[in-house]
Parts: structure tokens; C-alpha cells; sequence
């Protein structure tokens, strides 16, 4: 089987090392590690007689939840099989202008949708390790295009502020942001554009349900912005993309704030922990995020790195080798539990140690 270019493969890992899929320890894909909550599979059951039926083609009830959440009438909110089926259409849509910019590195799907409808892509190299980063804005000279713009940033976890994101919804046709990872960031300093969505047409806001609430098997995302543009969307795709299971599990999970506030309490320590011991492991040198995930630059191939925890502690992390300007020095590890975390920290030591030592006895 080929080498997967996004995390979360344990079908893969699996057949790389002969083992049960159950077995893996996966790192790779930045998913709560809490979830699901106990609310949502408990709707998953409740709604197994709903099976018969044809979902509500209009979603009526998922969107009501999904416009009390965010204050916002439901006709600018439309769910989607997961996030990755709206940025399709997101990327039908951007595929229409003279060209479409792309900070990199960036999540690869982007390009899929894209390419897709035959759109004009001009990647633009995000300097995430400089302080005055949003000024990635000057390398974009044709202000009649799109851009699309991961906020918080996928692999890098760093969060773009309002302000800073301001300019490229004065200066772009069309503005896409994909807040995929936003729920993530604590209330105080979340720095989503929901709240400015009324105010500019050109924007289009893409989330996901299935990272915060460990739903990736369900494909569960929405978009929000105006109501003509999803009109428009609903006319490209297929009947009922998400379905009935879907839209129950997604109005469980919003209502629950139990898993919520535990989510936080988890986060808050374990995003410490693990960042602090990568930072002591000699040849690491993991960027500070704001978010569930943490990209580590290593001092050897990070190639090396997931064969070797893969074969030795059946630890899936995500190489990097499909992020544009990173490659084989940089991997991306999700936060889970303290007791893995403790798990993946030992592994590397021990694999980081021992290449050291054959290193000095060459």
C-alpha cells in the first residue's frame, strides 16, 4: 500500500509492521483523544430507527443548533460531509478567479479541490517563524484572485489574529478560511472571523465537527456565509451528503458542554507536557502552538523516525514529506493523554539516544 500523504492512516501503519490496526498508538492524526463523547454515541443509537429513512434534505434541525452556537441565522450555515466536501466546493468556487494563493506550507487537500476545477494555484511561502508573519499579504501582487487561509495554521499551529487577517478581506474576491482546528484555541484567545462574516461577502468560513468531538469516521463539517453562495453550493453537490447518524451525533456533541470543559482541562496540561518534553529530548526542537498538535524540527530524517516508532513502539506519528518547504526534518505529533504522550516522549528519547551513539562511533 502506498505511503498516505495525511495522518490517520492505521490501515497503512498496520500492514507496515503486521499487526492489528488496534494496536497503533497514532500521532499522526491531531484528533481529541477524550472522544467520542459518551453523549453523542448514545444519539448515534437513538437514531439507528431514523435509518430508514431519507435524511432532511435542508438539515433544518442540525443548522438550528448550529445558528443558536454561533448567533447566526441558519440560512448562512450549511453542512457538509465533513470538511473536506465543502472546501471542494470552496475550491469550485476560488477555481473561477484570475487565481487562487495558498500559503505553504499548507494542508495538501487544498490543492485536490483546486485542481479539481482546473484553478490558476500560486502557493505563497508563509514565513511562520518570523515575527511579522502577516506580512505574507506584500507577496500577493494580483488583488482580483483568492486566496484560501488555515487559521490556526496546519502544521505550524500558529493562530492569525483578526486584525492581522483584516487585509486580505479588503484586498481578495474571495476570502476562504478554514477553522477546522479554531475550537481547539481556549474562548479568550480564539480569533475566528464568524463574527465579521455578515460584513464581507467575499468570506467563506470552513469548520469541522469531527476533530473536537473525535468524529472523523462520521465526516461531519459546515460552512458559513452568505445564503446565495450556498445556494449555489447545494446546487453543484449530490442529495444528502451527510447523513442521519451524522446529524444526530453532531447536535449531541454541540449541546455538550461536560466534554467541552473536560476537553480544556485536557488540553491545558497535556499540551504542556508534551511540549515541554519534546523540547528536552537533544536533536528536537518542537514550535510552541496554539492548538492540539506540535510540529518538531529533528536533526534526522523524520522518515526514520515514524519507521522506527512504528517498528519498535508501534507509534504512528505524521511525517511532513507532503508540506511544501518542510520535508524530511520536520514531523507533526498530535497531544493525546498524559500516559501517551509519556509513551511517545520515551520512544524518541530512546531512538534520538541510540542514533547518537552510533553516530559518535562512526
Amino acid at each position: 500500500m502506498k505511503q498516505p500523504v495525511h495522518g490517520g492512516n492505521l490501515v497503512w501503519a498496520a500492514e507496515q509492521i503486521g499487526c492489528p490496526v488496534s494496536s497503533i498508538l497514532d500521532f499522526s492524526a491531531s484528533i481529541n483523544p477524550l472522544g467520542p463523547p459518551p453523549s453523542v454515541l448514545t444519539a448515534i443509537q437513538s437514531a439507528l430507527g431514523s435509518l430508514k429513512h431519507y435524511p432532511d434534505p435542508n438539515y433544518t434541525e442540525l443548522r438550528e443548533t448550529l445558528s443558536q452556537w454561533h448567533q447566526l441565522p441558519s440560512e448562512w450555515i450549511l453542512p457538509g460531509n465533513g470538511a473536506a466536501e465543502l472546501l471542494t466546493w470552496a475550491g469550485r468556487e476560488l477555481a473561477q478567479e484570475k487565481l487562487t494563493y495558498i500559503m505553504i506550507p499548507a494542508f495538501r487537500d487544498y490543492w485536490r479541490g483546486l485542481q479539481a476545477y482546473g484553478a490558476n494555484i500560486f502557493p505563497i511561502p508563509f514565513p511562520w517563524q518570523t515575527p511579522n508573519s502577516l506580512k505574507f499579504w506584500d507577496n500577493c501582487p494580483e488583488t482580483n484572485a483568492g486566496i484560501i487561509i488555515n487559521n490556526p495554521h496546519n502544521p505550524t499551529g500558529k493562530l492569525l489574529t483578526q486584525e492581522g487577517l483584516l487585509p486580505a478581506l479588503e484586498r481578495f474576491k474571495l476570502v476562504v478560511v478554514d477553522e477546522a482546528f479554531m475550537d481547539f484555541v481556549p474562548p479568550s484567545q480564539q480569533e475566528s472571523l464568524i463574527p465579521m462574516i455578515a460584513d464581507y461577502p467575499n468570506l467563506v468560513i470552513v469548520r469541522s465537527l469531527t476533530k473536537f468531538y473525535s468524529l472523523p469516521g462520521l465526516r461531519l463539517g459546515y460552512a458559513i456565509t452568505h445564503p446565495q453562495r450556498l445556494q449555489q453550493w447545494q446546487s453543484w453537490r449530490d442529495p444528502w451528503p451527510v447523513n442521519s447518524l451524522a446529524v444526530s451525533a453532531g447536535i449531541a456533541a454541540i449541546n455538550d458542554e461536560t466534554f467541552v470543559q473536560q476537553t480544556k482541562q485536557w488540553l491545558l496540561s497535556a499540551h504542556e507536557q508534551l511540549l515541554i518534553g519534546l523540547s528536552q529530548i537533544e536533536g528536537l526542537t518542537p514550535v510552541p502552538s496554539s492548538v492540539n498538535f506540535l510540529l518538531v524540527q529533528t536533526q534526522i530524517p523524520s522518515s526514520q523516525l515514524q519507521q522506527e516508532l512504528l517498528q519498535k513502539y508501534r507509534i504512528l506519528i505524521r511525517d511532513c514529506l507532503s508540506f511544501e518547504t518542510l520535508g524530511d526534518r520536520y514531523f507533526r505529533v498530535a497531544v493525546r493523554t498524559l500516559t501517551d504522550n509519556n509513551k511517545l516522549l520515551e520512544g524518541l528519547s530512546a531512538i534520538l539516544h541510540q542514533t547518537d551513539i552510533l553516530n559518535q562511533n562512526k
